[in-house]
Order: structure tokens, then C-alpha cells, then sequence
């Protein structure tokens, strides 16, 4: 099989050949678009799910649906303990620069800018161990900032004045903002809070500017933390694996544009193998390419090409997140695995370990921050990497690691591969 026509595309956020299994969520994001334009009140959006299961993909997908009805579009990615407010400057200020060339009044698009600038400037300055002063972060508006708007400081106050001024903007073309944020799980508490009750100043307003969120599964309980309405502010889209036919559809079109197929057998054997799970079945499908010798692809095919699949997700989707734990989330994330697959009680996990659960607070607080575990509810936590638990029950436990501190122990052989 010639690699250079190899349609697969296992990257992060990189849109697949065929974006399959997604029809539910593409059509209730149309009518958020269609609804928005219109004026009717409408939530805006957030998806959440695992790992590899599609969300950049998705939040990418959906700006551009906004960017065929000529809205106004930004995006940010959210990073733990860094306030929102510079990214959103940048993204509005990129949504605006969309819209300016169709506005009829300058005037109108210069004011705005001014508000932006004067909001980018308000947080708190930044901080030098040098002798020479810290500089005032310059957003790159050439307007001069508006006093008395979006910039108290307050980033609540700040940002929903900021929003309102800019959905006005839209208005004035009958086309709407959208703001996206990946990872949105990561926002500082406080942003959370503001960025909520700005969404809902507009959802009592009807400001044509919405709010496009993706993050992990937990996501939804990090913004009902920061305000108790947040579940009335967002339209939820939970995304999971794909079914059978779905992920077979992402395996053949593809393939057949190119004038290739696979066996019935072999879309068993990859379905086992990648368990339905988009990343993985791009991953297996892109390796399988290469190796296979002509098509259709076979069984035979797959069972070749696996563990070279499995080596390159040990390495690049497993490993290197497991290289960003410290020893003591080593050992927290082994007991997890040793425990199963589902969701566990951070008790069972104190257990397995022999040590009181409070000890092991810093490291399970830790693993989330990294997004390599959440609290999928009071008490339970769960890993955010599809088969992260079979990853490690691969793997010899280092000394003194879970099992009680055994050292070691292997904890088990369970591979990616056993289906095929």
C-alpha cells in the first residue's frame, strides 16, 4: 500500500477523513447557529467526553459551520491558573476583524476595539524580578482604550460588559459571535464564575454571542461549582465512542476514495482492537495502511500490524502522559488500574495502597490538574485516557508502587491487542 495515500490522521485535534458518528451533535449545533441568527433565545454549548474521543475535532468542526454563516469567530485553549481575560481579548479581537470589512459604520467597529483594549489592560500587571519595569501588555489595537467600560478590574463586570458590546456589533450585520474554548475544564474557578455570568447576562439580553465550550466529562460539575444556573446556561453533548457502523464508515470511506477496502473480517478485528474510539481507530487504521501488502485489507493484515499500532501509542497517546506524573501519581494512577477499568473510590484506592486517604490527596489533586484523572463524582475518580488502565496493567509496577507497596509486582499482561 502506498503510504503517501494513506487518508488516515491520527493527530491531536486533527479533523479525520470522515467525521463519522457525529451527525446528533453537527444538527444541534445547526440549530443553535439558526436560532442565534434569529434572535431566539438560545444556550450555548458544550461537549465533553474523553481523551481521543473527538472533542477539538468537534469544536473546531463547529467554528467552522459559524464561519459559513459569516459570523464572527475566536478561539481559546484554557490553561490551568491563567486568567482568561488575555485570550478572550485575542479571540474577540479576531472574531471583530472578522465582521469589520461588512460593517457600515467604522465608527462603531473603532469604539469596540477601544472597549477590547481597555479591557485587555485592566488585570493585574505583570511582574519582574528584574531592576528594569515590567511592561504594560500591549493587545496590538491601534485605538485608543475607552475609560469607563470593561475595565474595572473586575473580571466579571469587565467581561460582561465586554460581551455585550460585542454581540451589539453583530447585531448590526444580523450575524452572530462565537467564542470557542478548548479545554475549558482548565479555566481558574473565578474565570468560571465570570465567564458564567456573563453567558447569562446575554442569555437575558439575547446578545447574538454564544459561548462553545470542550473539555473532559467533569466539566459540567466545574461550572455548576462556579454558579448554580450554569446547568440552564449550556446545552450538554456528551461524546463517547463510536458504534459499530460509525466506526466502520470512518475505516471505508476514506479508504475507498482511494480505491481501497477491507475484508468484514478485518472491520471486526479493528473495531476489537481501537474499541470504537476515534483516535485509536485512526491510529490502527494509519498503521495498518503502511503494512498491509494490497487491499482488501485482511484480518491477517491487522494482527501484523497491531503491536507496531500498540508501540506507537505506548510511546505518543500513553506514555508521554504517564512521564508527566511524579512517582507518587505513579503509584496512585497503578492502584486506579489494579482496581479496573470503571470508576473507583478514592478509599478503595487508599486501600489498595495501605495508606489513609488524606495522604493521598496532593498526588489525586495533582493527576487532576494534569487531566490525567477526574472526579467523575464525591469520591469516585476515573482516568481521562480510554484504556489507560489496560496501559498500565502492562507495565512492571515500580518498586514500592501500588499492590500495597509490593515491589516488583507486575500487575498484569492485559494488551491492547488480546481481540486480535
Amino acid at each position: 500500500m502506498d503510504p503517501v495515500r494513506n487518508p488516515y490522521a491520527p493527530g491531536a485535534g486533527q479533523r479525520p477523513p470522515e467525521l463519522a458518528g457525529r451527525d446528533r451533535e453537527l444538527r444541534q449545533f445547526e440549530v443553535v447557529l439558526e436560532r442565534v441568527a434569529r434572535g431566539r433565545p438560545e444556550r450555548s454549548m458544550v461537549v465533553t467526553g474523553l481523551r481521543g474521543v473527538g472533542k477539538t475535532v468537534l469544536l473546531n468542526t463547529f467554528r467552522s459551520m459559524a464561519i459559513q454563516r459569516l459570523w464572527g469567530t475566536g478561539k481559546i485553549e484554557a490553561r490551568p491558573e491563567q486568567s482568561i481575560r488575555r485570550p478572550v481579548a485575542a479571540a474577540l479581537h479576531t472574531a471583530v476583524r472578522e465582521l469589520a470589512p461588512r460593517h457600515r459604520a467604522p465608527d462603531r467597529i473603532e469604539e469596540f476595539l477601544g472597549v477590547l483594549k481597555a479591557f485587555a489592560q485592566a488585570g493585574p500587571q505583570p511582574t519582574t524580578r528584574s531592576k528594569a519595569p515590567a511592561h504594560r501588555w500591549q493587545p496590538g489595537i491601534d485605538v485608543p482604550a475607552v475609560r469607563g467600560r470593561a475595565d474595572s478590574g473586575d473580571l466579571e463586570i469587565d467581561l460582561t460588559e465586554l460581551f455585550v458590546d460585542a454581540a451589539s456589533v453583530a447585531i448590526d450585520l444580523g450575524v452572530g459571535i462565537g467564542l470557542f474554548v478548548d479545554e475549558m475544564q482548565d479555566i481558574p474557578a473565578e474565570d468560571v464564575s465570570a465567564l458564567c455570568a456573563a453567558c447569562h447576562e446575554l442569555s437575558q439580553t439575547g446578545g447574538p454571542l454564544i459561548v462553545v465550550g470542550a473539555g473532559l466529562p467533569h466539566l459540567p460539575a466545574v461550572l455548576s461549582a462556579s454558579k448554580s444556573y450554569s446547568e440552564r446556561l449550556f446545552r450538554y453533548a456528551r461524546i463517547d465512542r463510536l458504534d459499530r457502523d460509525s466506526a466502520d464508515l470512518a475505516l471505508l470511506a476514506p479508504a475507498e476514495r482511494e480505491d481501497v477496502t477491507f475484508t468484514p473480517d478485518a472491520l471486526d478485528a479493528l473495531y476489537d482492537a481501537a474499541d470504537g474510539y476515534p483516535y485509536f481507530v485512526q491510529a490502527y487504521a494509519k498503521v495498518v495502511w503502511d503494512l498491509a501488502p494490497t487491499s482488501p485489507i485482511t484480518a491477517h493484515d491487522i494482527a501484523v500490524a497491531a503491536p507496531e499500532a500498540e508501540s506507537e501509542l505506548a510511546v505518543g497517546f500513553f506514555g508521554s502522559r504517564y512521564e508527566r506524573a511524579t512517582p507518587a501519581e505513579r503509584d496512585y494512577m497503578r492502584a486506579m488500574a489494579v482496581l479496573g477499568d470503571e470508576p473507583v473510590t478514592t478509599a478503595s484506592v487508599a486501600d489498595e495502597l495501605g495508606r489513609k486517604p488524606s495522604s493521598l490527596s496532593p498526588a489525586r489533586d495533582g493527576l487532576i490538574k494534569k487531566g490525567l484523572i477526574y472526579s467523575a463524582e464525591r469520591g469516585l475518580v476515573a482516568f481521562t485516557v480510554p484504556h489507560f488502565g489496560k496501559f498500565l496493567r502492562e507495565q512492571p509496577a515500580l518498586s514500592g508502587g501500588a499492590s500495597g507497596g509490593r515491589p516488583g509486582v507486575v500487575v498484569g499482561r492485559v494488551g491492547l491487542s488480546t481481540a486480535v
